[in-house]
């Protein structure tokens, strides 16, 4: 899950784009009043289409995080590229400049053993081939940075760099994907579409290098890919989300948001999958795990005050994880026509499974705290 309401309320492809990507879908899908797919049951996810752009939808993001290994010091870091449908209508405008979609990118690196956090973004439209997502494969890009398959068809080959700092990794799926909900979609609110079409790869690996002031760290990276893409997600009492993922060093992952609505409770379409070690996903619903937040962090850049750690319980499991941010500032301040604020950071955890004790590491992130609710 990541930020993107404030753009879908200001307002890919040409329509061949489009209509392959709905002819991908099944007949009869309902659609918002402006044209696109809603996320709707049932949903059968098929690769390696689905790792493609699926322009049919309004909203759609790819996102990377994870943990990069060098021989003295660690790194966490988000890479994530954003597809927003703008105008449906404009697609088949013979103007390579119509306004029809917007793509933007956020790329985050944190240097734990320095206490480091550096942020850079881009935005663009896909006029002119600079800014794109492809329908017929997985490749993401603005500019230089850029996701993509490599020609194998497996591995993840990523890259973005900016200023002092930047990356370049080559990542193997160590798990199938993981579907998250029910029936192909996860439901955010109550409503027809409130909801996305939502899967991850919970453990990518592989090597790579991380480029900081001026200097190549050789790394070997634990990451985590999301891809989600619907167009109606959230509902108005919704304030914004909490969202973790976990890798434990069991062989075990876990995933779970929190819709906070603005009176203070979660929204009852908040859940969860735990993933086991041979990749086996469980569905876990509101009332199978808690999230207790605790302690406080107040931003110097937008004064918002966020949570700096959680308990997480997922009693079906006998699982108890207390998650503590690696470094307290990693909030992203995002400018232009983007304009929203949130917190995404590295995270450790440590606990216990079954009377055994048990770490990981992982990524939270927190929406809704600095303004207006980001999301779709």
């Amino acid at each position: 899950m990541s930020p993107v309401r404030r753009i879908a309320a200001i307002a890919l492809g040409a329509a061949l784009l489009a209509a392959a990507a709905d002819g991908a879908a099944a007949p009869g899908i309902p659609r918002t009043p402006d044209g696109y797919l809603l996320a709707v049951p049932p949903y059968r996810f098929e690769f390696p289409r689905d790792h493609a752009s699926h322009p049919g939808y309004r909203t759609e993001w790819w996102y990377y995080t994870g943990h990069l290994g060098a021989a003295d010091r660690t790194f966490g870091f988000e890479l994530t590229f954003f597809r927003v449908g703008i105008d449906r209508s404009r697609e088949n405008d013979p103007s390579r400049w119509a306004f029809h979609t917007l793509h933007f990118a956020h790329f985050a690196l944190t240097d734990l053993e320095g206490g480091r956090f550096f942020f850079d973004e881009k935005l663009g439209r896909p006029g002119l081939g600079l800014a794109g997502a492809d329908s017929s494969t997985l490749h993401a890009w603005i500019d230089d940075w850029s996701v993509r398959l490599d020609g194998d068809g497996v591995t993840h080959l990523l890259r973005a760099a900016s200023g002092t700092f930047g990356i370049e990794l080559a990542l193997a799926p160590q798990k199938p994907p993981v579907f998250h909900g029910e029936s192909g979609v996860s439901r955010k609110a109550e409503g027809l579409g409130r909801a996305s079409h939502y899967y991850s790869l919970t453990r990518l690996a592989g090597p790579g290098t991380v480029t900081l002031e001026g200097r190549d760290h050789p790394v070997d990276g634990l990451v985590w890919m999301d891809h989600e893409f619907g167009s109606n997600q959230l509902a108005e009492d919704q304030e914004g989300w909490d969202w973790f993922s976990i890798q434990l060093d069991d062989g075990r992952d876990l995933m779970l948001y929190r819709m906070r609505l603005e009176d203070g409770g979660t929204d009852p379409h908040s859940s969860g999958t735990l993933i086991e070690r041979d990749g086996r996903a469980r569905h876990l619903p509101r009332e199978a795990f808690t999230i207790e937040a605790h302690g406080e962090w107040k931003s110097p850049n937008t004064s918002a005050v966020y949570p700096a750690g959680w308990t997480l319980r997922v009693p079906s499991a006998d699982l108890v994880l207390e998650v503590t941010p690696n470094v307290v500032d990693q909030e992203l301040v995002t400018g232009g026509t983007v304009n929203v604020h949130y917190w995404e950071g590295s995270v450790r955890a440590s606990g216990r499974s079954g009377g055994r004790p048990l770490a990981g590491r992982g990524y939270v992130e927190l929406t809704g705290y600095a303004g207006d609710v980001p999301g779709f």
